[in-house]
């Protein structure tokens, strides 16, 4: 093995820089890896949204004493101006119900909410976490009952 030298300010000759022998000391070390578990936002789109969204919706919103009638992942007609697509569709006390859309099978996707009494048909659709560069669970289940307290369906405001 050839070994290189390294001229200092000082013009002294020295061998080998600290960089090389660190370099030869460390191939023989194998490298840590360090695999992170994936996030929960990167699961498959029925996971994320099965085992983890509504479970911990159901959760908050039992926090605010308001435990759902229903809530479940279905692909139907979207509210109000149709076309098929991935919805949670919620239903709690009193017959209140909501839905959030998705445009795609993916949680990043473009997402609208409706909402509506008792007795009547949502008739409108509203834009949801439009502005958000990353969409996450804590996001979408706080931003969720930020909107059913707006309606004052979670208790007074």
């Amino acid at each position: 093995m050839e070994e290189s030298t390294e001229i200092t300010n000082s013009n002294k000759v020295r061998g080998p820089s600290q960089k090389e022998n660190d370099k030869q000391q460390n191939s023989s070390i194998p490298e840590k890896t360090v695999t992170k578990p994936p996030k929960l936002e990167d699961k498959p789109f029925q996971d994320f949204i099965s085992e983890d969204f509504i479970p911990t919706l159901t959760k908050s919103l039992e926090g605010f004493g308001q435990k759902p009638i229903s809530l479940l992942l279905i692909q139907d007609q979207r509210p109000v101006v149709g076309g098929q697509c991935w919805m949670v569709s919620g239903e709690i006390s009193a017959g209140r119900r909501f839905w959030l859309c998705f445009s795609e099978k993916k949680i990043s996707s473009s997402k609208t909410f409706a909402l509506a009494e008792p007795g009547t048909d949502p008739s409108l659709l509203e834009s949801f976490l439009i502005d958000e560069k990353k969409t996450t669970l804590a996001l979408l289940v706080s931003r969720i009952l930020q909107r059913l307290n707006g309606q004052k369906w979670l208790g007074p405001n």
